[in-house]
């Protein structure tokens, strides 16, 4: 059987908003946060061959190999084969709170049962995404979405314009263990009940004005508290974007990327430009806001040869080699 190859674009998130409260009983922290997919984004090209046993090269040099864990995890799901291959090119900042690593983990998660022609229902393959990482399962939605509890709990909000933004990666490595270790040094990781339910009473306002359209200056991020004073630059950076006009300007995630969102591109070229006169030199990406319309136009676009598109534009997509399989067992 002739091998199959297909090369995928895995984008990043921000966090437009991040909220820690208390640890809970499994030992993770409870999070109220809202992911926003973006243009920017690692390329993975992905060759598949029929194989009595699983071989996978290319992924020795990957941090974590989260790649290669993704893809034996489909494998040993649908109990299969095959030799498989990957080329990754990153262009996601690493340990920037972007995702990069669960969003190449997800992308072989959508990717890699349409060119084996394997199917896995969406509630699997959710949890096969939680199984790897807590901000995998995200990147099988994309778009806008709130996520709750270790941030696996989905839930879509409307659509967001394709606004230009600016990421901004400092050069700056922020450990997310220590960033939770220093949240509770200064005594943010022990809230009281009260504490909470304002928490919680503050994001949902927010979250009620993203919804319609009302984004901004009011959004939070806890990191920023203790992430800050560590690195000053941070801050620094910040401030430029505010007053280069970004409306949001956040740190995202644990840090120590940054991004701010802007209503022109000209706004993202003069804000690049500030940034970058910065010590020690920040590194400006130009992007845009990637709706859920077009994270999913996307995934269609790199698999179409390999989909099936009998039924429509199926989410996840679906492989058209699945029938051909079953028959030849």
């Amino acid at each position: 059987m002739a091998a199959r190859t297909a090369t995928v674009r895995a984008f990043a998130k921000i966090n437009l908003d991040l909220k820690v409260l208390n640890k809970a009983a499994d030992g993770f922290h409870e999070l109220r946060s809202v992911f926003q997919t973006v243009s920017l984004h690692d390329t993975i090209e992905i060759g598949w061959e029929k194989s009595r046993k699983t071989e996978i090269t290319g992924t020795g040099e990957i941090p974590d190999n989260l790649i290669e864990k993704a893809a034996r995890g489909v494998l040993d799901h649908c109990g299969a084969t095959a030799r498989l291959h990957f080329r990754l090119t990153k262009r996601i900042p690493m340990g920037g709170g972007m995702g990069g690593g669960s969003t190449d983990a997800a992308a072989v998660l959508l990717a890699l049962p349409v060119l084996a022609g394997l199917k896995i229902p969406r509630p699997e393959l959710i949890r096969l995404a939680a199984s790897l990482g807590s901000d995998v399962p995200f990147f099988l939605l994309g778009g806008t979405a709130v996520a709750l509890g270790r941030g696996t709990e989905l839930y879509p909000l409307p659509e967001t314009p394709a606004k230009p933004v600016l990421i901004v990666a400092p050069g700056v490595p922020v450990s997310t263990p220590e960033a939770y270790r220093a949240f509770h040094r200064a005594g943010d990781g022990k809230l009281t009940d009260t504490q909470v339910i304002q928490y919680i009473e503050s994001f949902q306002s927010r979250t009620w004005d993203l919804s319609q359209g009302r984004s901004g200056t009011q959004s939070e991020n806890d990191f920023e508290r203790v992430v800050f004073p560590q690195h000053p630059v941070l801050g620094s950076i910040l401030k430029k974007l505010q007053t280069s006009g970004a409306n949001p300007a956040r740190m995202t995630g644990s840090g120590s990327a940054l991004f701010g969102v802007f209503t022109t591109k000209d706004q993202v070229l003069r804000a690049k430009a500030a940034v970058e006169t910065l010590h020690p030199s920040p590194r400006g990406i130009p992007a845009r806001l990637l709706s859920r319309a077009r994270y999913r136009a996307a995934w269609w676009r790199q698999l179409q040869q390999h989909m099936d598109a009998t039924d429509g534009m199926q989410w996840p997509p679906q492989s058209q080699y699945a029938s051909r399989r079953r028959n030849e067992r």
